[in-house]
């Protein structure tokens, strides 16, 4: 029995003994610990040492201390000591982190496979397995092999499937690592039966390299492009013996966490990073690849969801903390649903705006859509910089959420063969009859966001994706492309956009969220495609200290800030923020849209909201974006030649106490509301469930056939009739007499 190698005892007369390491100093105590530690040189068994310490201690106190010592790792059994330097050295890492007896007996009779694919030299991570004392094997002599050290350039290669298979069919654990380029990746051990394989990992990394797949695409390629390597024969030395050492941790028994992580090492700045690696439930290798299918047929689940204090701008079941606790390891440059979250660098100082990466909703299928945008970036906002990186990080989840990723319930049919069970696209959609007659004119000149589809044609077979009607409890049918965004769309179909689209706390907490927004987004529609005068908020009624704020930034930043009251029929308060700049040349009108039972709620929205459009102009003409739409408006629209933007002159202010607004505290009660004022006003709410097992943070998409999107859709009904029904207009609108500048937020 003896002290562990990598320990020097250095005594304290009779008062302590010290154990110092290269990580930490322990201080030994008391006359009887001191007394047996000179004993404890590795030169006697345990009876012997239990012997010679009879004479200063009775044994069972000695028994106690030599038990204590060895369940706190400072001692065990050793091996008669060496007197090679390196060899010693090895002792003395294995017994930092266990038993370096086991370790070493362990590394001495277990081999490892090596499989290098791609550049790798299979020579160089031969000997630098055999400096460590590992057996190397091939493939065919591997029946005995520990662990598969597999060696490769990309962590997608194609390849690397088959290995996968291969090990799963021999439940040999496999330790994955790219030692070459400029960043050098490793980890995690991929063990059979036992958390993530590789499937689960390259489902996030692909999600990370969209635009290199469009690339792929655009040249028909079927694997990653190779790129020239760029590397130092140092940085893959480095890479390599990590592997190896990690691979001798091993076989040596040593276990921790970060085997589950992807370990990084920029060796361009030395920062490196442990990236966890979690099992996808839904995945088809080794999870229930019909998790997601049962999940959407199935009715939601509805509970009871008492309503947190502290959830800002929102009526929400947990604090903007607890999300960020609860879900923040979503954001991950490399194993993460989306790459991370910052601040946005152009955002003026009081304001909370924050970037989380590509918007999936529109993922660029072309080259020229793989140019970034200020609609090409998922982002948040909110009072506070919590606020806002967890708006972000939901809005990253909520469209990855609703990405279509192959394991959704579909039923191929034609809508004549559904019948009234499923629901037309244009009930949804509500394009006009003359918009679709003009949509090669029409598509050629405006963005993505105004694309006008082709009619659907009732008799073609596409797929259907079921959803759920909240107000009568029956199941309906959309078609798959309009609910889930794909990449590139489906040609000839309705596409998916985020209208309704919503992430939250709870499932309750998403469906109110999402039909927040269909609300917010109708009374824009009626707003903006009438040109319609609506009454001003006294926003000195609604001050609270966030406000005051905000006001005392716009008006540092030279702007003017002013609030109208959008609320439609429907009676929930609907907010649309504006400001513009009164000194300078151009006016670059901003605005935000905010919808909530609480009117107070809503225009804390909406100002947040337009907030997210100041990062995108300096004042000068500097412009943050190219898209020819935004700079139209910013530079030419003022509210001289777009009057609506101004407040009804013939209209009192409105303050908070002019609004109907009944307390609610609990979501499901808030549900329930939404479905009956639908259910009264001659709609129904239609919800589908889209949170992914792997990601956890629910995500629905809410539809309701009959509600306007604020996109240019001209269909005849409320874009005609509700003005005239609240006294906006003596008349309809004409066709040709709407707003002519589609909404481009």
């Amino acid at each position: 029995m003896g002290f562990k190698h990598h320990l020097r005892v250095q005594a304290i007369g009779d008062a302590a003994v010290c154990l110092l390491s290269g990580r930490d100093v322990t201080v030994l105590r008391g006359p009887h610990v001191t007394a047996l530690a000179p004993l404890l040189d590795g030169s006697r068994t345990l009876p012997r040492l239990l012997r010679e310490a009879a004479v200063r201690m009775p044994v069972s106190e000695a028994g106690r201390l030599v038990g204590e010592l060895a369940r706190a790792n400072l001692i065990g059994y050793q091996e008669p000591s060496v007197h090679d330097t390196a060899d010693a050295a090895s002792r003395a890492y294995w017994d930092l982190l266990g038993d370096a007896a086991a370790a070493t007996a362990s590394i001495a009779r277990t081999p490892v496979e090596l499989v290098v694919v791609g550049q790798g030299d299979p020579a160089a991570a031969i000997d630098a397995c055999r400096t460590v004392g590992l057996t190397v094997v091939v493939s065919e002599d591997a029946t005995g092999a520990g662990l598969a050290l597999v060696l490769c350039d990309d962590y997608i290669a194609p390849e690397l499937a088959e290995i996968e298979q291969r090990m799963r069919a021999a439940g040999r654990p496999w330790l994955l690592a790219k030692p070459r380029g400029a960043e050098t990746w490793l980890g995690p051990v991929f063990t059979p039966g036992d958390g993530p394989c590789w499937s689960c990992l390259t489902h996030r990394l692909r999600a990370h390299r969209a635009a290199e797949e469009a690339v792929c695409r655009a040249v028909g390629a079927a694997a990653p492009l190779s790129v020239p390597e760029a590397s130092l024969a140092a940085g893959r030395a480095l890479g390599l013996q990590a592997a190896v050492l990690e691979a001798a941790k091993w076989i040596a028994g040593v276990r921790h966490d970060n085997q589950r992580c992807v370990y990084t090492l920029d060796t361009c700045t030395l920062r490196s990073g442990h990236h966890p690696v979690t099992r996808r439930p839904q995945c088809p290798e080794c999870g229930d690849p019909s998790l997601v299918a049962r999940q959407v047929e199935r009715p939601p689940r509805l509970v009871s969801r008492p309503k947190a204090t502290g959830t800002g701008a929102n009526h929400r079941l947990m604090t903007p903390r607890q999300v960020l606790e609860l879900y923040g390891h979503l954001a991950d440059s490399v194993t993460g649903i989306v790459a991370g979250i910052t601040p946005d660098p152009h955002a003026p100082e009081g304001i909370n705006s924050r970037l989380s990466g590509h918007n999936l909703a529109l993922a660029g299928h072309t080259l020229a859509e793989v140019r970034g945008g200020l609609r090409r970036l998922s982002g948040g906002k909110g009072v506070t910089a919590e606020e806002a990186e967890v708006s972000a990080l939901c809005e990253a989840v909520e469209r990855f959420s609703a990405t279509r990723q192959g394991d959704e319930p579909v039923i191929r049919a034609s809508l004549e063969e559904l019948g009234d069970t499923a629901v037309h696209p244009n009930a949804c959609q509500l394009f006009h009859e003359r918009q679709f007659l003009d949509r090669d004119r029409w598509n050629a000149g405006h963005s993505a966001f105004h694309w006008v589809c082709a009619p659907f044609d009732p008799r073609r077979a596409v797929d259907w994706t079921p959803v759920h009607s909240l107000t009568t409890g029956r199941q309906r049918l959309l078609p798959t492309s309009m609910l889930y965004f794909s990449c590139p769309p489906p040609p000839g179909l309705p596409r998916a956009d985020s209208n309704g689209n919503a992430a939250g706390s709870s499932l309750e907490d998403a469906v109110v969220q999402g039909f927040l927004e269909l609300v917010e987004r109708d009374a824009v529609a009626l707003w903006w495609y009438n040109c319609t005068r609506y009454p001003a908020l006294d926003l000195d009624t609604f001050d609270e200290p966030w406000l005051a704020g905000l006001r005392g930034t716009y008006a540092r930043l030279g702007r003017e800030l002013w609030a109208l009251d959008l609320t439609s029929d429907l009676g929930i308060p609907v907010v649309v923020a504006l400001s513009r700049r009164t000194d300078g040349p151009s006016e670059e009108i901003a605005f935000g849209f905010g919808a909530h039972f609480d009117p107070r709620l809503a225009l804390r929205r909406a100002v947040t909201e337009m907030g997210q459009l100041l990062p995108h102009t300096d004042g000068k003409g500097g412009y943050q974006v190219d898209d020819p739409d935004i700079l139209a408006w910013w530079t030419r629209a003022t509210v001289h030649n777009q009057p609506y933007l101004l407040p009804d002159p013939g209209e009192t202010a409105r303050t908070p106490g002019q609004f109907r607004h009944f307390a609610r505290t609990d979501l499901l009660e808030d549900v329930g509301e939404a479905s009956s004022l639908l259910a009264r006003h001659g709609m129904e709410l239609l919800v589908l469930d889209q949170t992914r097992p792997d990601a956890g943070l629910p995500v629905v998409k809410v539809v309701v056939p009959g509600l306007r999107h604020f996109w240019a859709r001209f269909a005849p009904g409320r874009l005609y009739e509700v003005p005239v029904r609240l006294g906006l207009r003596e008349r309809p609108v004409r066709y040709e007499d709407l707003n002519p500048l589609p909404l481009f937020a």
